[in-house]
């Protein structure tokens, strides 16, 4: 038997499909393959709609939301597995001041350079995300922090070491501060207690005179009381009618 094909939503109409398209074409995606207005080229233009609502429009990096869905999975799965996983927060240092030095257009070049250096950097596995105006974070799933210091490291040089193009026959270098934390493992916790951690110690690492990296000691992390209180309540008994 033929699948049967569901009809087309009804409040699907020609002006939405063309302003579909134009996104698509704006951030540099062509369309789906197929014939255009067929369920399998609605389900490709779906899906590339999809991907494109994740990705900052800028760096093609994850963006803040699809950052904090996949930062809210992973340390679930922490909690449930024990392995570890490494979060790092990332500011290149003195941003401000290359747009108000070489303008806007130059720092945007600045971010997309510092974009592809920390992809190069990290496995295809890890999420790096673009969060904020300058600022950037990665997941790292199944790090052990026998080798966070490494990996945060190697994301530092590799940014450091990377002349950027600004202009013709102009070039800038620029450096990142690092700060990272391990999701405990084996205790319910929340990504905003994960997130603060990393924060603090990227505080500590601009504090500390920026283009340096600061880690959490341990992947045992201090368990907050907060996250003591969301561990007593999984094994509080339930009730049964």
């Amino acid at each position: 038997m033929n699948p049967v094909v569901p009809p087309l939503p009804p409040d699907l109409t020609p002006l939405q499909l063309e302003r579909a398209l134009q996104l698509l074409g704006q951030s540099g995606r062509t369309p789906p393959e197929g014939e255009p207005g067929s369920p399998p080229w609605l389900q490709g233009l779906s899906d590339a709609l999809v991907d494109l609502s994740s990705r900052d429009a800028l760096t093609g990096l994850a963006n803040r939301r699809a950052f904090e869905m996949s930062l809210g999975r992973e340390i679930d799965r922490v909690a449930r597995s024990g392995e570890p996983a490494l979060l790092l927060g990332l500011d290149i240092d003195h941003f401000k001041r290359v747009n108000d030095t070489h303008g806007h257009a130059a720092g945007d070049r600045v971010l997309s350079a510092v974009a592809s250096a920390l992809i190069d950097s990290v496995r295809p596995m890890d999420l790096v995300a673009r969060v904020g105006g300058e600022e950037f974070a990665i997941i790292l799933p199944n790090c052990a922090s026998a080798f966070g210091e490494a990996v945060a490291e190697r994301v530092r040089r590799r940014v450091e070491s990377m002349p950027v193009a600004i202009a013709p026959n102009q070039q800038i270098s620029v450096t990142v501060s690092i700060g990272g934390a391990f999701a405990p493992q084996w205790v319910r916790s929340t990504p905003a207690l994960w997130v603060e951690r990393a924060d603090q110690q990227l505080y500590r690492a601009k504090a500390q005179g920026r283009n340096v990296v600061r880690l959490e000691p341990t992947a045992v992390s201090v368990v907050s009381n907060e996250e003591r209180r969301l561990l007593f309540e999984t094994f509080q008994p339930q009730d049964h009618e």
